[in-house]
């Protein structure tokens, strides 16, 4: 099954307006833009970088249909755009620069380029609006899912935020990059298909209260189900419904509890179960959890099993944003390659094309250093952006998600365990090479006096 992508007019409309003029003005050479986040929400010690597989997807099948073309011509904006634009350039576009990226699953910071993209300036401008969005939105489910799942300390999360997502595409995609984040498995059957992630799923309270008995219920869908059965216990009374289904002989794989004071009524639970046999039979959470919630049933010896987690999940609730940007670096003019930078107060970057190192000693990562894209690597440094796309095309083959959620995993634990605690996270040092510092330090000092910028 094809993934299914967003189209060229996935954009803002400035990104055209730009676009449109920079082909009337003939301005044309390549430029580079990076992604990256201007800071970190509150709590978060580090992201979780993912969505990347998306962004090349999108730029690998950008074009612009006839429909497309047609519906521009009719945009009053570009009402005084000449007709070539529409005529000659459009049909003809696609993306034919160069990117390169972290890998999904690789634990980001602060002002870190998650992608830089080195295209024809009109190509590079209009693919902006999408890769912000196909990036941002996957880094933030991710980082969260991570965050959820150390919580839960080895018991495996459920991601069951579908419903609450914000609309039916991210849904899956949340599901996705819940996945790489370390989730066990999703409730989205559709990104069940098109990721191949494992789905999983119980019942509903409306099964139970389709029939006149809550026994009943669970007699039939355990005689569908058999020991696969997974029973919500919690549609009148828990503690009543899974002492009925022990006197009832029932042996459900799972029971699941979705409302209530968790700690108390697991453990109420756990005995009924254990009192009749049903010593296997594992009990599931679910209902409005987040990480705090997981980590202090945790900590109280909750007898929970595995936890569904879907709205904290599926929005990333508490940090919903990433004030992610994607910003011009460097610009050719006249054949040569100009190093360029923003100076507002609170939204200035670092000139030039970038390349981000992480140092580390005995597994453990230390620092990481942001520096020119060709400086020389610092002594046990390991470079975190590759090539990734070439020429328009694919330069490295698509990863099995297994592959990226264990990658993921085995990279943040390499993160110094203060960076990763849930409550006040450490800042993880990042530094700027003195090649990158003084580079900005120069191309500021002209912006300042000319307002532009020359080679140095």
């Amino acid at each position: 099954m094809v993934p299914a992508v967003p189209t060229a007019l996935s954009t803002d409309l400035y990104e055209i307006t730009m676009a449109a003029g920079y082909y009337v003005e003939r301005n044309t050479g390549l430029a580079t833009f990076e992604l990256s986040v201007r800071a970190l929400p509150a709590q978060r010690g580090f992201l979780v970088a993912a969505g990347i597989e998306q962004a090349l997807e999108f730029l690998e099948g950008l074009r612009f249909t006839a429909e497309d073309i047609a519906y521009l011509r009719s945009v009053p904006a570009l009402r005084v755009v000449p007709a070539p634009f529409f005529d000659e350039y459009l049909p003809g576009l696609r993306f034919t620069g160069e990117v390169w990226a972290v890998a999904e699953g690789t634990p980001i910071f602060a002002a870190e380029p998650l992608l830089s993209v080195t295209a024809p300036l009109p190509e590079a401008q209009l693919v902006e609006t999408a890769l912000l969005s196909q990036v941002l939105f996957q880094t933030a489910i991710a980082s969260k899912a991570f965050r959820v799942v150390e919580a839960a300390q080895g018991r495996p999360v459920i991601e069951f935020g579908a419903r609450r997502a914000h609309g039916i595409e991210a849904a899956a995609l949340a599901a996705r990059a819940a996945f790489i984040g370390g989730c066990a498995a999703t409730s989205d059957v559709e990104a069940g298909l098109r990721f191949g992630i494992p789905v999983s799923g119980t019942m509903a309270h409306s099964w139970v209260m389709a029939y006149a008995d809550e026994l009943e219920a669970f007699r039939r869908f355990a005689d569908l189900y058999g020991r696969d059965a997974v029973l919500l216990l919690d549609t009148y009374d828990t503690i009543e419904a899974a002492q009925r289904a022990v006197r009832a002989g029932l042996h459900p794989a799972a029971v699941r509890l979705d409302s209530g004071n968790a700690g108390m009524l697991s453990r109420a639970v756990r005995r009924i179960l254990d009192a009749g046999g049903l010593t296997s039979t594992r009990i599931v959470v679910s209902g409005d959890l987040d990480e705090y919630r997981i980590a202090a049933l945790v900590e109280t010896g909750a007898p929970v099993d595995a936890f569904g987690v879907g709205t904290a999940l599926s929005t990333s609730s508490d940090a919903p944003a990433l004030g992610g940007i994607y910003k011009l670096v460097e610009i050719e003019r006249a054949g040569t390659f100009v190093p360029t930078m923003k100076l507002s107060q609170g939204k200035r970057t670092y000139p030039g094309r970038k390349q981000v190192w992480r140092i580390g000693r005995g597994g453990r990562a230390e620092r990481d250093v942001l520096g020119v894209f060709h400086e020389p690597a610092p002594e046990s440094g390991v470079p975190l952006l590759t090539c990734v796309m070439r020429n328009g095309t694919r330069q490295i083959p698509r990863t099995a998600l297994t592959t990226v959620r264990e990658d993921c995993r085995r990279a943040v634990e390499q993160l110094p365990p203060e960076v990763r605690r849930l409550h006040d996270p450490a800042t993880y040092d990042v530094a700027v090479s003195a090649a990158l510092a003084a580079l900005a330090t120069h191309v500021a000092q002209q912006l300042k006096g000319t307002g532009t910028a020359t080679n140095p």
